[in-house]
């Protein structure tokens, strides 16, 4: 047993031991229905040697016939208990692993979900609890019960029939043996098998997501083809690993095949020697009948015991992933008076290496409205990111109101900040909830009143359902620039203290941002605001302008100061975007 399964089956205990009181009363119900059907045989025998002497015992066929209507019913009614529990116990734990799943994978860095494929998480989560299901019958309902019954069997028979009792040991013994070799052979396929499932649907969750670039792109067979060599070693890997799940089975029928002709041949021979009554016949046949059926369902137990295992597998290595970003231990709530933001030799580097901030100083006072600018990959963004701490720095500190923000929560953090990014992401809700997501507790008043000063209400209102709306799988339904306004809105419901308006205008059109400037101007009323921006015309009025190059800062000061810098970067950018295009149209 590798690591990562003593891991898996470690979560599930941890899960199930909080429920450790319905557990008890399923085994407990477990064993009671057990030693009742071990008990019926011998009511049985009663009866075929009742029915053997003919009318003169017809008392003690009747009294057979009583005792397996009460055994019956009560079996019936343990049953029932031992479902009723298990509808309990299972369910609470697999929502509580679905809960345990859920969380952690919420905590993982942002760059964990740039490198992962939704699909595949979201698949891997929900295999998980249905494993513990699979599990938890298996090991309950089956495996228990089986053990439990082929004890008692044998313990009865040492007593009745020892031969045949030693004799079914050693069959038992023989036949287990080979099917725990037959699922730990079928295991590493089974693994390779939910690897390649795994891989399978992250690619059609990828293409799914990306159907409009395959028509733009005129790539559908190309894709089809893709995805046909995904299913292909899908296809492969399935058939392998049921091929041997049936070689198994054919395994299993000769061996009960066999077992069944010696028991009776050893009946038969006892028969012969007046030794065993057509009763003892029927009360082996039932043992034996039973234990087939218990012992028929083993090997595909063990089977997909293991297949679960395989797929829990995959999630336990994702909760075994450390977190990127952790808060310090006793770390303390952010508090904002001022709204001060000092980067001190902030330093960073990817894991390629490559430096993007080196020794990185910037004091932006409170309420100052700041724009970062410069060429793409100069650093701007992750300027925003390591504010927000989505990342954390290589070298120096961050600090707001003098406190470093790596020794605060990072709940705290992003309590004080809002963004307003430059592709927002809407939940597939109402519109009503997705800008009041910014404010839980905001009455619709206030979200209206939010809309409406980021110009967004009018376009609410028009649609039929107008708040209630549902925006679509990450704001599909509504344009661009629909879902940049609903995202200031929520931004202006927010009313952080500190601002970061990322390209907040770059998806509206002319008439759309004159509203929205206006709308922005009220919303960085005395807050500290960053401004990152690539359109040169939406920050003339920012308080000041910092020009970044290769991580550094090379420039910086108002609009006018920066144009009057003889061959200064700003100025550069300024007449390119200005009147750049028009000089070489005239040329």
């Amino acid at each position: 047993m590798n690591k990562t399964t003593k891991n898996t089956l470690a979560i599930f205990f941890r899960h199930a031991w909080r429920y450790k009181w319905r557990f008890s009363i399923i085994l407990l119900g477990i064993f009671t229905w057990v030693a009742i059907d071990v008990y019926r045989p011998f009511v049985f025998k009663q009866m075929f040697d009742g029915l053997a002497e003919g009318p003169a015992a017809a008392s003690v066929v009747f009294e057979a016939l009583i005792a397996i209507a009460i055994l019956g019913s009560a079996n019936f009614v343990v049953w029932r208990i031992i479902s009723f529990a298990n509808n309990h116990f299972q369910t609470r734990v697999m929502s509580d692993l679905m809960n345990t799943c859920y969380r952690y994978v919420q905590k993982h860095s942002v760059h964990f979900f740039d490198n992962s494929f939704v699909g595949s998480i979201v698949t891997k989560v929900r295999r998980f609890a249905s494993s513990f299901e699979t599990l938890a019958d298996n090991l309950t309902f089956s495996i228990s019960g089986t053990v439990l019954k082929i004890i008692s069997i044998l313990a009865i028979l040492t007593f009745t029939h020892p031969v045949i009792a030693l004799y079914l040991f050693i069959w038992i013994v023989i036949y287990l043996a080979f099917a725990y070799f037959f699922a730990i052979h079928k295991y590493p396929y089974d693994e390779k098998k939910v690897e390649q499932d795994t891989a399978t649907t992250a690619h059609l969750a990828d293409t799914i997501a990306n159907h409009q670039n395959i028509k733009l792109f005129a790539s559908y067979e190309k894709e089809v083809e893709r995805f046909e060599e995904n299913t292909e070693r899908l296809f492969k890997l399935r058939k392998k690993s049921w091929n041997i799940g049936q070689i198994q089975e054919s395994f299993q029928v000769a061996a009960m095949l066999i077992l069944e002709l010696l028991v009776l041949f050893t009946a038969y021979q006892y028969w012969q020697a007046d030794n065993l009554s057509i009763g003892d016949f029927a009360f082996l046949q039932a043992y034996l009948m039973s234990l087939f059926d218990q012992l028929w369902n083993i090997g595909r137990y063990i089977r997909t015991s293991y297949e679960s295992i395989a797929d829990a597998n995959e999630m336990t290595e994702m909760l075994q992933t450390p977190h990127d970003i952790v808060d310090v231990p006793n770390a303390k709530a952010l508090k904002v008076k001022n709204g001060e933001i000092e980067f001190k030799k902030v330093g960073f580097a990817y894991h390629s290496g490559n430096l993007v901030l080196d020794n990185f100083n910037l004091t932006i006072k409170p309420g100052e409205r700041v724009a970062l600018v410069g060429e793409s990959g100069g650093g701007k963004s992750t300027i925003v990111k390591a504010l927000l701490r989505v990342i954390d720095l290589t070298s120096g500190q961050i600090l707001i109101d003098g406190q470093d923000i790596s020794k605060v929560t990072q709940d705290s953090l992003r309590e004080q900040i809002s963004l307003v990014p430059q592709d927002p992401i809407l939940f597939h809700r109402s519109l009503l909830e997705n800008i009041r997501y910014g404010k839980p507790e905001a009455t619709e008043e206030e979200v209206v009143a939010a809309a409406k000063a980021a110009h967004c209400h009018e376009f609410i209102t028009s649609l039929e359902k107008g708040y209630e709306t549902l925006v679509g799988e990450r704001g599909v339904k509504l344009s661009g620039g629909e879902r940049q306004r609903v995202a200031i809105a929520r931004a202006i419901l927010r009313n952080s203290p500190i601002l970061i308006l990322d390209e907040a205008t770059s998806s509206l059109d002319s008439e759309s941002e004159s509203y929205i400037q206006e709308a922005l101007q009220t919303l960085m009323k005395d807050k500290t605001t960053i401004v990152v921006a690539h359109r040169l015309s939406t920050i003339k009025a920012m308080d000041r302008i910092v020009v970044i190059s290769s991580g550094k800062i090379i420039e910086e000061g108002k609009h006018e100061e920066l144009l009057k810098a003889q061959q200064g970067q700003y100025q550069k950018l300024w007449d390119i975007q200005v009147g750049g295009f028009n000089a070489k149209a005239k040329s």
